[in-house]
């Protein structure tokens, strides 16, 4: 690369960027967005602590009428699209969740022997209703923990 020489023959001393008057505006304008944009951080920072705050300090309020009519409505007959499942209660030691034993009797395809299946499924029973030998009807519903993918839906028949 060649050095731009002066008059006399020697290179000609750099110019800084302090001298160049274009670099001087973009300089001043990059201090300018930096400091702006600090100022709309702390900001943001602010506003967002302060709606934090004041989403834990006032939690969400129902309303008397509707805790009344939520606790009123009967079970649904039928809940579509959600697999439903009717089996007996083996625990009900955990608070709000209990144990259902599903049984599934099926013919073997090939052999034609009666095949006994059981399946054990965690259900979330809300009012802790269900007790131990309890026939009750479950629904499909989301994840509620690590192993609670069902709730009661209604128990069938008390244990005598």
């Amino acid at each position: 690369m060649a050095t731009k020489k002066t008059d006399s023959g020697k290179p000609a001393p750099k110019q800084s960027a302090a001298r160049k008057p274009a670099a001087k505006k973009a300089a001043a304008a990059k201090a300018a967005r930096k400091t702006a944009a600090a100022k709309s951080g702390a900001a943001a920072k602010k506003t967002t602590a302060a709606k934090t705050a004041a989403t834990k300090a006032a939690p969400k309020k129902t309303s008397a009428a509707r805790v009344k009519a939520k606790a009123a409505r009967p079970a649904p007959e039928r809940v579509p699209g959600r697999k439903e499942r009717r089996g007996i209660v083996v625990s009900d030691a955990m608070d709000k969740t209990i144990v259902v034993r599903i049984d599934v009797v099926q013919k073997h395809e090939r052999y034609g022997k009666v095949v006994r299946r059981s399946t054990k499924l965690h259900a979330h029973d809300e009012h802790n209703t269900a007790g131990v030998g309890d026939l009750v009807r479950l629904v499909e519903t989301r994840p509620l923990s690590a192993t609670k993918r069902w709730r009661l839906l209604d128990v069938l028949e008390k244990a005598k």
